[in-house]
């Protein structure tokens, strides 16, 4: 199975290093010295990890056969994509690959089905589960340990509780200081 493990942004000097954008929890294992990388579009790659380092709080890499800041940023916006085992899985037991939570059933802690996971989007902030409602609707659910409490591989569902309004927009709890303002008038009165 191919996984994207990240995105080359712009060249970095002129000796042919690329700053890279890591969508992988486990870049040492994936974007190391040696490892070779398929590339999306096809015609860039593959690759090969010549070196890596980290400037700034920002991954540098270089590639093998890429020597000049005109080759490195022909290369930007290339997405670096590793061959992985599909049985393989991370380290950490609270860590899981994309393709272990596509199309996973989510439901309540009753038991209730909401529907089936049909992407997980990267964002900055967290990771969101795109869900397909039985109707056709879709929800977004916020990836964090608040909201889903578990997740049960060999059942095939990920257990989520809610709060007022994510599933159902008829129980959302609309919070303002304006509305605690009048509620203290009506209260005063």
């Amino acid at each position: 199975m191919q996984l994207v493990v990240a995105r080359i942004g712009r060249a970095h000097g002129i000796k042919g290093e690329v700053t890279v954008e890591v969508r992988t929890d486990e870049p040492e294992l994936r974007l190391g010295p040696g490892a070779v990388l398929t590339t999306d579009p096809a015609a860039n790659g593959p690759l090969t990890i010549e070196t890596g380092r980290v400037h700034s709080g920002r991954l540098l890499l270089r590639f093998e056969g890429v020597r000049d800041r005109t080759a490195a940023e022909a290369l930007r916006n290339t997405l670096l994509i590793a061959d992985v085992d599909p049985a393989e899985l991370p380290e950490d037991p609270e860590e899981f690959y994309d393709h272990q939570l596509i199309d996973l059933d989510v439901v309540l802690a009753d038991g209730t089905g909401i529907g089936r996971i049909t992407e997980i989007s990267h964002l900055p902030s967290q990771d969101l589960f795109i869900v397909e409602r039985p109707d056709g609707g879709e929800v977004m659910i916020p990836f964090v340990e608040e909201i889903v409490t578990e997740i049960d591989l060999e059942e095939q569902r990920a257990v989520i509780t809610p709060p007022p309004g994510l599933i159902d927009d008829s129980q959302a709890v609309v919070a303002s200081a304006r509305d605690d303002e009048a509620v203290e008038q009506e209260n005063e009165a």
